[in-house]
């Protein structure tokens, strides 16, 4: 399986934040640390604050945290979250589907057991099981 990088920033950031979560880490902080746009950046925190796994704050003092401690945010659920819209294989999109195999395929069925259970394996790690050593600056 792969993950996009959406997904894969996604989890890096929530890593980085779960090293210091009292702390709030702006979005261009993030960004730098990251090398990565502060648009696209931006569009990752947006999805993690709408599912509740970030809370943000706007202004002087403002930024993301973690909405919830880090032991209580699963990740196959960020992930769930993250990859809401990039089905593995086009048949599991029926509003987009146009696989010609479509209803005499043998392996869909094996594409969504193999998904079900990456996911199911990824639902017994906690954030806090994969938080990144907090730095110097954190302390």
């Amino acid at each position: 399986m792969r993950l996009t990088s959406f997904t894969d920033y996604g989890l890096r950031m929530l890593m980085r934040m779960a090293c210091a979560p009292d702390r709030a880490f702006s979005t261009a902080e993030l960004a730098d640390e990251f090398g990565l746009s502060r648009n696209h950046l931006s569009k990752i925190m947006q999805r993690l604050s709408k599912g509740g796994i970030v809370a943000t704050r706007r202004g002087g003092g403002g930024g993301a945290t973690l909405a919830r401690p880090a032991q209580d945010i699963r990740l196959g659920d960020v992930v769930r979250l993250l990859e809401e819209d990039q089905p593995l294989v086009e048949c599991f999109q029926a509003e987009t589907n146009t696989c010609s195999l479509d209803g005499r395929c043998r392996l869909k069925a094996r594409l969504r057991t193999a998904e079900t259970a990456f996911l199911t394996d990824l639902d017994h790690s906690t954030l806090a099981d994969i938080a990144l050593p907090a730095l110097p600056a954190d302390a």
